[in-house]
């Protein structure tokens, strides 16, 4: 029979209390990045009903301050200390479904990993504001969680927004010494590297809320006065877009829901599309899995260690999948919401629809490749040739192939004696034999290397003609039909476009 648990009493243990000025010190190494952890505050405007999300950038040197405020319910003085609460939340909690969160502790740490002082003011219209400050000098002083009850007087006037509102919540972050530490107001340097962070968490918010701002009478999002437009990653709006299916998959009877794309080509959009399309990271880094959660961008394209590469004539594959909030603990969502990893009974069937995918918007590639190579003017390049000699047949390596050429005039001795040895001991009967007897064993050129080995030979050879004075055009012919790139019209494609994005 099994030993029943007894539960000890309080005075059997030791109260082993952290200590506030360390473990305060500790929150601010969760891993955000600015625009992460401003994402993480209009989280909490969403979820409480904001229409409006106003973030603006303060520009003071050392001084400098960063707000966000918002038009949602607000907060009462109980639910406003409750909030500043480190860990005011059980994550293992039943939560709302339009909850956005689930440690209770975005707000903390989002904030603590850019500043040392923040201050929420918060109202619902009913009763007049509540204002908690959170210090972390102050804490270090009394090495005690103590919650200051009012802003500084010189912060004051950051909270002016709000007072235009019956109702709504600002945070204001001072003490930015994770943004501006050892800046000078009066260095223009220093003044234009703090604005330059407005469009990267421009570009961030775009992209992580564009599902709440599409459509009329959605959120708005405004930084320092400019509206946030939404940046949709699977340009659904384009005719040339293709949408592979929509599936459901259950999981422990919670639905997960999976639609893949396969995006236009550049050739069917704009430069101005083109570019914004390729968002902040650019197109071969935005491939994969887009990962959700309440419509709440998480994972902004990723494999999701499906044994996956992201591979140049792979980046037209985008595929949206959803989740609940309630399969966190499942998909290992982390404090930050920028992490996700799939459950291990459902990376097969998402590996399966990964690679259908990413076959459609290779076939873009490859169908492309070889439309342009059948126009080509130029011969077909090969590798190796035939030839005959007192009625005998032999293979000789093609010396007029770049690479070969290339080869010979950098160590000419060595390379053509090495090609001779080869060519001398081809084996040309055991080839026709098991070519005879089991013509479909033979694997093709580079069959199962992986897509960068293939890539990198094209460059070479690519180089080796430029080196050799061949015009750009006509090298750029001769790759499309030669051999063995001929077979992989889709990878020449992919290294073409990436040579001309490097070249504008």
């Amino acid at each position: 029979m099994a030993t029943k648990y007894k539960e000890p009493q309080e005075k059997q243990c030791d109260l082993a209390e952290p200590h506030a000025a360390s473990m305060s010190e500790s929150l601010r190494a969760f891993g955000y990045e600015l625009p992460s952890a401003i994402a993480d505050l209009v989280d909490n405007s969403i979820f409480a009903g904001a229409k409006n999300v106003w973030v603006d950038f303060n520009w003071g040197g050392e001084n400098s301050t960063i707000s966000v405020t918002d038009d949602g319910c607000g907060m009462s003085e109980e639910r406003l200390i409750n909030a500043m609460r480190p860990g005011s939340r059980n994550p293992l909690e039943n939560r709302d479904p339009k909850d956005l969160g689930r440690y209770g502790l975005g707000l903390k740490t989002a904030s603590f990993s850019q500043c040392r002082r923040f201050t929420v003011r918060s109202k619902t219209g009913i009763k007049k504001s509540a204002t908690r400050c959170w210090d972390l000098d102050f804490i270090a002083t009394k090495n005690k969680w103590l919650l200051l009850r009012e802003a500084g007087e010189k912060s004051e006037i950051y909270f002016q927004r709000l007072s235009n509102f019956g109702q709504g919540t600002t945070v204001l972050w001072e003490q930015m010494d994770r943004v501006v530490k050892g800046q000078n107001v009066d260095d223009e340097n220093h003044k234009r590297f703090f604005h330059g962070r407005i469009e990267g968490v421009e570009k961030h918010l775009a992209m992580v809320f564009h599902r709440f701002m599409e459509g009329t009478g959605r959120l708005k999002i405004f930084v320092n006065n400019n509206k946030v437009e939404p940046w949709d990653p699977f340009l659904k709006s384009e005719k040339a877009t293709q949408q592979i299916g929509d599936e459901r998959i259950m999981h422990f009877q919670k639905d997960i829901k999976v639609i893949p794309y396969v995006l236009p080509h550049i050739s069917k959009l704009t430069p101005e599309k083109h570019v914004r399309a390729a968002g902040l990271r650019g197109w071969n880094l935005h491939q994969g899995f887009y990962v959700y959660r309440n419509e709440r961008l998480l994972v902004p394209g990723d494999w999701l260690g499906l044994s996956m590469a992201k591979e140049e004539h792979f980046k037209l594959a985008r595929i949206q999948l959803d989740i609940p909030n309630t399969m966190d603990q499942e998909w290992e969502i982390d404090v930050t919401k920028s992490k996700a990893r799939p459950p291990d009974v459902l990376r097969k069937e998402l590996k399966y629809i990964a690679d259908v995918t990413r076959k459609r918007a290779s076939d873009i590639y490859r169908h492309r490749g070889r439309v342009i190579a059948r126009a080509s003017s130029q011969g077909y390049v090969f590798v190796w040739q035939q030839k005959a000699k007192h009625g005998k047949y032999f293979y000789r390596v093609n010396r007029d192939h770049p690479l070969i050429k290339q080869a010979l005039k950098t160590h000419e001795k060595i390379v053509e004696q090495l090609l001779r040895m080869v060519e001398e001991t081809v084996p040309a009967p055991l080839v026709a034999l098991t070519n005879s007897e089991d013509p479909d064993k033979h694997s093709t050129p580079f069959e199962g290397a992986p897509s960068k080995e293939i890539l990198d030979l094209i460059s070479q050879v690519y180089r080796a003609m430029v080196i050799s004075k061949v015009p750009r055009s006509t090298a750029v012919e001769r790759l499309r039909v030669m051999e063995p790139f001929d077979s992989y019209p889709e990878l020449v494609q992919a290294f073409l476009e990436q040579l001309n994005g490097d070249e504008e």
